[in-house]
């Protein structure tokens, strides 16, 4: 039963991510594109979550709270150089 749930879960992530990618490409505005691409990173998380379950390894669960850390601090990156056009200061 749980295979049929982890498919499911899959299928609407994809969904989700192919969606995101649209936003990405045909964002109006940076700050859409921004959101969009954090939004994908959250749908990736979620994936290897979902892939983690699947296999039932723990090594997934490292990768994606890697990925979430990432995530953060590139989501942050954007945001910092859109408001003052550079990174470091």
């Amino acid at each position: 039963m749980i295979g049929y749930t982890v498919i499911f879960g899959l299928a609407c992530l994809t969904l989700a991510l192919l969606l995101n990618l649209w936003r990405l490409l045909r964002g109006p505005e940076v700050a859409d594109r921004i959101v969009a691409l954090d939004t994908m990173v959250i749908n990736a998380i979620a994936v290897i979550v979902l892939i983690g379950i699947a296999d039932a390894n723990d090594i997934y669960f490292e990768a994606a709270l890697l990925l979430a850390m990432v995530g953060f601090v590139g989501t942050v990156a954007y945001c910092k150089f859109i408001l003052r056009g550079d990174i470091v200061e």
